[in-house]
C-alpha cells in the first residue's frame, strides 16, 4: 500500500458500521430495500440510516438507492456502533 493509497476494508475483513443521515422521516418499510439498516429519527426531521455495510461497494449501492428516492444526503460517517 503506496502513502497515496487508503485501505477500506477492516482490519479483521469484518463489514464496517456506518451512519448516513438524510432529509426527511423516511418510512420504515423502506428499511428492508436499504440494506436493513436501522432508522432512527430525528427531532430535526432528519432520520438516520445505521448498521453494517459490507464494503465500499455495497456502501456506493446504497448511497445510489438513496439518491433514487430524491433524498437529500446530509452525512456518511464510519465509526463504531454505539
Amino acid at each position: 500500500m503506496t502513502d497515496d493509497t487508503v485501505d477500506r476494508e477492516s482490519p479483521d475483513n469484518r463489514s464496517e458500521y456506518y451512519a448516513i443521515t438524510v432529509k426527511g422521516h423516511l418510512d420504515p418499510c423502506w428499511s428492508e430495500w436499504l440494506e436493513g439498516l436501522a432508522m432512527t429519527y430525528l427531532e430535526s426531521g432528519e432520520t438516520i440510516l445505521s448498521g453494517p455495510i459490507a464494503d465500499q461497494a455495497a456502501l456506493h449501492g446504497l448511497l445510489m438507492r438513496i439518491r433514487d428516492l430524491n433524498l437529500t444526503l446530509i452525512a456518511v460517517n464510519r465509526g463504531e456502533a454505539k
